[in-house]
């Protein structure tokens, strides 16, 4: 059973929000390489496009990002530095209440977002140590060291991949709960091994072996979700 997400006890501070944005204008490029623009950074955080324009603003104003007039977003050195300082909380919370308290790995997003405004550095440098310094979370993100510094694997998403692609599952996105909980039931999770079938199913979606010879049939919402870092391309 999915636990409810935390109220929200702490108060949002104009910070808090700052680091929302930064951290959203980050993620979209995180594994793709086209910049946000003003109306999808408006749908992925369920914000008026208004009030989004008017963050961009004062966002630009404070030097945590480039932008101009009806183009897309970028942020800037600093913006990025920020952005990714709010990401290693996050993932590290994540990873906190799913090795140390039993979270599904469906259910800690809601939680992280409450919880990464609210925790002091002091106790997230404990939680890290006490975790073993992860440099991943439990979707594969990537979690930066407390310097900035990571390393991203070379990855194709699942739907994108041509049949007969072999690799091993290095990310799958916690952006749709419905998804992780599919490929739990279907026993996909990082690091499996697996080959895009020779003979796709158009009108059904995808089709993965595994490690075990069995094959899975995933639905292309499901099969967008999943990035693998490729063994060996088709000949």
């Amino acid at each position: 059973m999915s636990r409810p997400p935390i109220a929200r006890t702490v108060p949002r501070t104009t910070a808090d929000a700052v680091d929302d944005y930064l951290k959203t204008i980050y993620q979209f490029t995180e594994w793709q390489p086209e910049p946000i623009t003003p109306s999808q950074l408006a749908e992925r955080l369920a914000l008026a496009p208004s009030s989004v324009t008017e963050m961009v603003k004062k966002l630009a104003a404070a030097g945590f990002v480039d932008h101009r007039p009806y183009s897309a977003i970028r942020l800037t050195a600093e913006g990025e530095r920020r952005a990714l300082a709010t990401l290693r909380r996050h993932r590290l919370i994540e990873t906190w209440l799913v090795e140390v308290h039993g979270y599904g790995w469906d259910e800690v997003h809601d939680e992280a977002e409450v919880l990464e405004h609210a925790l002091s550095d002091r106790l997230l440098d404990s939680i890290d140590a006490q975790l073993g310094r992860p440099t991943r979370d439990p979707h594969g993100d990537l979690i930066p060291a407390a310097d900035g510094t990571f390393h991203r694997p070379d990855a194709v998403r699942l739907d994108e991949a041509p049949a007969g692609t072999s690799g091993r599952v290095v990310r799958i996105s916690d952006r749709d709960p419905d998804a992780l909980r599919v490929l739990d039931q279907l026993g996909i999770s990082l690091d499996e091994p697996v080959r895009v079938s020779d003979e796709l199913i158009e009108a059904a979606g995808t089709a993965l072996v595994r490690r075990s010879g069995s094959e899975v049939i995933i639905s292309p919402a499901v099969a967008s979700a999943v990035w693998l870092e490729v063994d060996s391309l088709p000949a």
